[in-house]
């Protein structure tokens, strides 16, 4: 009689996500490629990455110790590096391993120690951008209050360029605690940039 082994346990689920302008080719390119990676079951969706994504949660939440997660590439599955961080800490914690078939060309496998090294390396790196773009900004802000700027006046508009700026690179929640302003408030700018549905 076969033993069975934690490989016959083993899950691997593959998650697709386009945009919802983008073309449904893109979605079907995804699907093929993470079939062709050895993916057994496939979950797919088309919508914005700022978006709420209920695929994504069930699929996560579908997830048991010892299955592994597939995507292409990383923006498929995350908003930004630190949203990223976030899910591979949950996934660490579950036993679940995530494979990125293509982050900057290579291939990246969770569990094992070089992609670890390399996940730790883009949390340095986004921890050190968050804080270059915070120290520029501090300084923007002095000049102008040292040229007699009035800055309060137009922080509206501010805010809003801010977070069109940032809206691909961080989550709604993850813009708000970084400029200071209410998440309510990133939510309705977002809202409002949203073009108008066709009659």
């Amino acid at each position: 009689m076969r033993r069975c082994t934690e490989e016959d346990t083993m899950t691997t689920i593959g998650y697709c996500r386009t945009s919802t302008i983008e073309q449904i080719a893109g979605l079907e390119a995804q699907e093929r490629d993470l079939k062709a990676a050895g993916c057994e079951r496939l979950v797919s969706e088309q919508i914005s990455s700022v978006a709420e994504r209920a695929g994504l949660e069930r699929c996560l939440a579908s997830l048991q110790p010892g299955d592994v997660l597939m995507v292409t590439k990383p923006d498929r599955l995350a908003r930004s590096t630190s949203h990223l961080l976030s899910i591979v800490e949950d996934l660490n914690a579950r036993s679940i391993g995530l494979i990125v078939l293509s982050m900057g060309g290579e291939r990246v496998d969770t569990r094992n120690p070089t992609s670890k090294l390399i996940l730790t390396i883009l949390a340095g790196v986004a921890a050190w951008e968050r804080e270059i773009m915070l120290e520029r900004e501090r300084e923007g802000l002095n000049k102008a209050r040292a040229a007699g700027k009035r800055i309060g006046g137009s922080e509206k508009k501010i805010d809003r360029a801010k977070v069109m700026k940032l809206r691909q690179a961080m989550s709604p929640t993850e813009i708000a605690t970084f400029l200071g302003i209410a998440r309510a408030s990133v939510y309705r700018i977002l809202d409002e940039s949203k073009e108008p549905a066709a009659a």
